[in-house]
């Protein structure tokens, strides 16, 4: 133990490690049925969704901890789970076979970039407010997708969209849920997420909201066997397939650089950073593998490093007690969807919080910001929304004289960004 973690060299002890890394589990479990909610809308079955879930994190949280030993937890992560369903297959008309395949090459392209000078050069190149953007836009687009779940925005044949009936028992179910998740949240609780999700499901029952499931675990075997190494590459040579790994890969690096960078300072070991993103990038091909969208470090890593987690043993240990929730895929598939909403709104106000990165004094660097953090939700694509913006800035930095701001890379992929929406409106 000693020699695979060096716990003494980072001054820590198997039974803080265990500790944070329980913390951490219960801090990001929720991401089981969160993550595969959304995979559902792809075409993933639900049970499917959630053993892929539990497999990737399973993987991510081994990979890093024994290749980086760092306490980071690597799962699916929120925002590219909606990229994967909402844009690549929703949007972009890829199945999510297809859609698997997308994240394979994009895992692919990291673990080159990863072990690579790429990762700097590309990270360069992107204006830093574009990338906050991103953030923020889809962090938006989870509270869209939230509101809707939870019954609270609903269509409109006049206006598009309207607020739900709030004598809807769907709606009553979120807005409760939604009021006990933001109280435990300020309050730092414990594992807020889960218990908001307990609570909500308890609450769902109580009003006549829950779900009727029946379940067999060899039906949930039986399902999985279907979306395991179920990734096709029939429309590798489409020009929207690479479309899409290009914004996939590009999310995942720009996040995962930000997310890593952040973290390993926190444990105030920088010199880990580089096996760190790498294990990241290593994680995101078991993603596509297992039948999820790809994992990110998670923000809740920052739960674990607060409990003590200094090394790669709370990794492991989150990793073992996923094993664990494989047990509980039955009470798992009960949870309904006014008892998950609440997360995706209160995750996405978290990401709203990157706006204050942005120099809003400058209108070259502002309004293309602003371009893709309300292109994302109103198109509901993250791709469409990230175009616009790109599109718009070396426009923009041309017209007022700062052209040499502007990094020959972002010229390219502007110019990508221009050719797929060309191509989408010829289809049209």
């Amino acid at each position: 133990m000693e020699k695979l973690f060096r716990l003494r060299k980072y001054e820590s002890t198997i039974k803080k490690e265990v500790l944070a890394g329980t913390v951490s589990f219960f801090t990001i479990v929720y991401i089981v049925i969160v993550n595969a909610s959304i995979l559902a809308d792809a075409g993933i079955p639900i049970e499917a969704g959630i053993i892929a879930t539990v497999l990737t994190s399973i993987a991510g949280c081994f990979i890093v901890g024994v290749y980086a030993n760092t306490p980071l937890i690597l799962v699916p992560g929120m925002g590219v789970n909606a990229l994967f369903t909402y844009t690549i297959v929703n949007g972009l008309g890829l199945t999510w076979q297809e859609g698997l395949a997308v994240v394979f090459i994009s895992g692919i392209l990291f673990i080159i970039i990863s072990f690579s000078k790429l990762a700097t050069f590309i990270s360069s190149s992107i204006p830093h407010s574009l990338k906050e953007a991103i953030t923020v836009g889809i962090g938006l687009f989870l509270t869209f997708i939230g509101l809707q779940k939870g019954g609270i925005v609903v269509q409109d044949a006049s206006t598009f969209l309207t607020i739900g009936h709030v004598s809807n028992p769907e709606v009553i179910l979120t807005i409760l849920s939604l009021l006990i998740t933001i109280i435990l949240f300020s309050k730092n609780v414990p594992g807020h997420f889960l218990i908001s999700i307990s609570l909500g499901t308890v609450i769902a029952w109580l009003i006549g909201q829950g779900p009727s499931v029946e379940y067999t675990e060899n039906n949930s075997v039986a399902s999985f066997k279907e979306v395991f190494l179920a990734l096709t590459f029939t429309r590798i040579t489409d020009l929207s397939f690479w479309l899409a790994t290009f914004s996939l890969t590009m999310v995942i690096v720009f996040e995962n650089i930000g997310l890593v960078y952040g973290q390993v300072h926190m444990i105030n070991r920088p010199d880990s950073y580089k096996r760190s993103f790498q294990a990241n990038a290593l994680s995101t091909v078991t993603s596509a593998l297992f039948g999820s969208s790809p994992t990110v470090s998670t923000v809740e890593t920052a739960a674990g490093i607060t409990a003590g987690g200094r090394t790669g043993l709370t990794s492991i240990t989150t990793g073992l007690l996923f094993i664990l929730s494989l047990f509980f895929i039955p009470l798992i598939k009960l949870i309904p969807n006014g008892a998950i909403a609440p997360i995706l709104i209160v995750i996405g106000s978290l990401m709203l919080q990157n706006i204050k990165h942005i120099d809003l004094e400058d209108f070259s660097e502002c309004f293309p910001a602003f371009l893709i953090i309300t292109f994302i939700p109103f198109t509901y694509s993250i791709i469409d929304g990230m175009a616009f913006g790109f599109i718009v800035y070396p426009i923009l930095k041309i017209a007022v004289g700062k052209f040499k701001e502007v990094k020959p890379t972002l010229y390219v992929i502007s110019l990508l960004f221009l050719i797929n929406i060309l191509f989408q409106s010829a289809k049209y």
